[in-house]
């Protein structure tokens, strides 16, 4: 596996797996990522997009395994986003978002103080890799949050930024 930026190459296996992902656990809804309008064009957003990235776990037979990103959701607070982790259901259970997220918060921490993210409840995988990780719960979104679909909501303090 190897993890790299997201390529308009990319493009078309990732935008694939976010909605099958989204698919999978009927939460194909209006107010998620599934209807983001640069859902196909992921490289082109987080190009022009300051302070933004997003990575790609790259199989070795050159398969898109998954991504996740950041992004800035309040910037004048410090606060970044961690967006958009999918993993691919031929990939799961194999440490693909475990090798997503040290990229992703070495990017953040080098711009934000924080780290915030949304999910759902019932994307149990989810919650506990992000409470193991230690991000703590929140009982509501930031009033920046774009995605008002979403039912559980984390952040992390970085520390410091460069």
């Amino acid at each position: 596996m190897k993890i790299q930026n997201i390529t308009a190459n990319n493009d078309a296996e990732m935008a694939a797996i976010l909605r099958t992902d989204l698919e999978d656990l009927n939460l194909n809804l209006p107010g998620t990522a599934y209807f983001d309008p640069f859902v196909d064009h992921l490289s082109a957003w987080y190009d022009k997009t300051p302070n933004a990235t997003y990575y790609v776990a790259i199989s070795d037979d050159q398969h898109v395994m998954g991504g996740c990103g950041v992004g800035p959701i309040a910037p004048e607070d410090g606060i970044a986003e961690l967006q958009k982790l999918y993993v691919s259901p031929d990939y799961r259970r194999q440490g693909v978002a475990k090798s997503l997220i040290p990229e992703c918060f070495a990017y953040a921490k080098a711009h934000y103080d924080y780290l915030y993210l949304e999910t759902f409840h019932q994307m149990i995988a989810a919650n506990t890799l992000y409470q193991s990780l230690g991000f703590d719960q929140l009982t509501k979104p930031l009033p920046q949050s774009e995605h008002g679909a979403c039912d559980t909501w984390y952040l992390m303090a970085l520390g410091e930024h460069k």
